[in-house]
């Protein structure tokens, strides 16, 4: 699940793009918001992912396995998130991100599709159910007792430091303040400018497209940014 931190860093990211670049992305008009409840032409393809999904991947180990590497740490929606780094999602099968609670249950998925000018039009879902996000970073540091400091990137700092938002590397995290050595770096990615489908596929009283789910109570009171 993208979160709000997350979708703040895609909107820094944006506001560095070369004018060309940033006048498609300012010119597509705002979606009005539905209900988060499938309609009767949605509802076949939640219900064929809440299926498959939990059949594929009911684990975060299943999902690793699959080729899903965990990028995020636990935010307020109660999620960890796991990316394949493939941003077009054929079919319900196949998601760019799944999501999982702390003790490792299954919550919902992201399908996604590079971004183009038009919201998709895929799986029977409206065109507004898409959300943009434009192109960031994220990166996993190494933490006290051998954790994982998850983060994401791509504002001004990111910018003035000549970070890439296409290339990303551990000598731009340093350069860039966030790292003090590159061999403190796990990992870092590109994450591209997509068009972005989120849906619970634990059953949520709310609806499959809600961005809560009552049935997830985050670890921390708050929930986490990342």
């Amino acid at each position: 699940m993208i979160c709000k931190a997350i979708l703040t860093l895609a909107v820094a990211a944006l506001l560095f793009m070369p004018a060309a670049a940033r006048a498609d992305t300012t010119t597509i008009p705002s979606a009005a918001p539905m209900p988060p409840t499938p309609t009767a032409a949605e509802a076949p393809f939640v219900t064929k992912a809440t299926i498959d999904l939990n059949k594929l991947y009911p684990t975060p180990k299943s999902a690793e396995d699959a080729g899903y590497k965990r990028f995020t740490d636990e935010d307020s929606s109660g999620s960890i998130s796991y990316a394949n780094g493939n941003w077009t999602s054929s079919d319900a099968d196949h998601p760019s991100q799944l999501w999982y609670s702390v003790d490792g249950r299954l919550l919902g998925a992201d399908y996604s599709v590079p971004y183009a000018a038009e919201r998709p039009t895929l799986f029977g879902i409206d065109p507004s159910r898409w959300i943009r996000i434009g192109a960031h970073v994220h990166y996993g540091l190494v933490g006290p007792n051998e954790t994982t400091i998850y983060g994401g990137t791509g504002g001004p700092k990111w910018a003035a430091a000549g970070g890439s938002l296409t290339a990303p590397t551990a000598a731009q995290l340093v350069n860039a303040g966030i790292a003090k050595n590159a061999s403190d770096v796990r990992f870092v990615f590109p994450f591209p400018a997509i068009w972005d489908l989120q849906i619970w596929v634990l059953p949520n009283p709310n609806g499959a497209f809600a961005d809560k789910n009552p049935n997830v109570v985050p670890s921390h009171p708050q929930g986490m940014n990342m």
